[in-house]
């Protein structure tokens, strides 16, 4: 397997591969020019959030020589799992949910409501929907609350 703990010489990587999914994932959504295109950006995404420790120690990127995605973890909980949209389709995100639940027993997520596309990939991982919902802070759009 091609997962390994993230480094600090890997967050640029991690944040580009955010960043881009966050713009074409959720842009459509919730229509924030000036959050997707003006304060999402990788180098405040990095010094603000990722260099954290809290951060950095839980993030496992998959790496067969070049950095193809990520997933974050907190304890059994899946924070977030990204895989760089040019490499989708090719297994690398079923590779970072099955080591998140061998290695972390990853038992449940949050995931955008309307981000039906996530929740299937979830569902076929062994995660249902528990009917939990909460507002996305700051926004009027809803996350659902997955468990395996």
């Amino acid at each position: 397997m091609n997962i390994r703990k993230a480094r600090v010489d890997d967050l640029s990587r991690v944040a580009e591969i955010f960043v881009f999914n966050n713009r074409i994932n959720y842009f459509p959504i919730f229509q924030d020019e000036t959050f997707s295109f003006g304060e999402l950006q990788v180098v405040s995404l990095i010094n603000n959030y990722l260099i954290k420790d809290e951060i950095i120690n839980n993030i496992f990127v998959f790496d067969d020589g070049l950095i193809k995605g990520f997933v974050q973890m907190n304890k059994t909980e899946i924070c977030k799992i990204y895989v760089d949209t040019f490499f989708q389709g090719r297994g690398i995100g079923s590779q970072l949910i099955e080591y998140a639940v061998k290695e972390f027993y990853a038992d449940n997520l949050w995931a955008l409501e309307k981000n039906r596309r996530a929740i299937s990939f979830y569902q076929k991982h062994g995660f249902s929907l528990t009917g939990e919902r909460k507002f996305e802070e700051g926004t009027t759009e809803y996350l659902v609350r997955l468990k395996r």
